[in-house]
């Protein structure tokens, strides 16, 4: 995520900063104090988001804004002022995302990125196996659905991936997803042709390292997936906007993770 903010005086612009900087911390943040050559930046880098201030001198936010939108017709473009009522009619035409009064402060800079006028599109991460929590879970190898012989194969991946790359041992995956609980050797002999079967579906796409097999654990390697909880976790906007309060949810267990996002979000 490429932020832009633009402001001409000097503490303001990094009293912002330091704002954006503490809601997200992973984006490419760029400065500037002076709106031409914020402008000339714009220009090669695409930023998806710009802070603009509006009262500066040479060139006000409003002739800024109108000029970035040339490059980018959907950047999102968030006014920063303590005069905003002077320029609302001026500002309107653009289509803007959000405005921030000054002082502005983390609080506010988060209400602005979680209501943006265009999402965030998720940049490409170069990872084959993609896997989608928020909804029903689904998961993807090249953008094909991802194929299981069996149904509770997609269970169990689902349950490592819920468990984001720590080892689960057998029995504690049976108990969850397995619903013969007085019969524990059938459950390991189920669990064994549904880890035999990830296996199977992971080798045909050439990602077999994505599962972990140990003794009697299970876990799935968190770094070569990508996925939407993960990047969740990590406040990455797409991933903030794309939940829709629902985790898993054609899996019961998964409810208790759903409760807990729903409580830290």
């Amino acid at each position: 995520m490429k932020i832009l903010v633009v402001d001409d005086e000097v503490i303001q612009l990094e009293m912002l900063k330091d704002a954006i900087t503490e809601v997200v911390p992973e984006c490419e943040l760029t400065g500037f104090a002076n709106p031409l050559e914020a402008l000339d930046w714009a220009k090669e880098n695409a930023p998806e988001i710009a802070f603009l201030d509006i009262q500066m001198p040479v060139m006000d936010g409003i002739l800024l804004a109108k000029n970035l939108k040339i490059y980018n017709p959907k950047i999102n473009l968030i006014f920063v002022t303590g005069y905003y009522a002077e320029y609302v009619f001026e500002a309107m035409p653009l289509h803007f995302s959000g405005y921030l009064q000054k002082p502005a402060n983390a609080q506010k800079v988060r209400q602005e990125l979680d209501n943006l006028r265009f999402p965030l599109i998720k940049q490409k991460s170069g990872k084959r196996i993609k896997v989608k929590c928020f909804g029903d879970f689904e998961v993807y190898a090249d953008d094909r659905p991802l194929h299981f012989s069996r149904t509770k194969s997609k269970e169990v991946f689902a349950y490592l991936v819920d468990r984001k790359g720590s080892k689960v041992s057998g029995n504690k995956i049976c108990a969850a997803i397995f619903e013969d609980a007085g019969n524990e050797s059938r459950n390991k002999s189920s669990l064994r042709n549904c880890i035999a079967d990830i296996k199977e579906a992971l080798h045909a796409v050439d990602a077999d390292d994505v599962l972990i097999k140990g003794w009697d654990s299970y876990a799935i390697d968190d770094s070569l997936i990508e996925c939407d909880y993960y990047d969740w976790l990590k406040n990455e906007a797409y991933a903030v906007h794309s939940f829709n309060g629902e985790y898993m949810s054609q899996y019961t267990w998964a409810e208790e993770k759903l409760a807990t996002i729903l409580k830290e979000k």
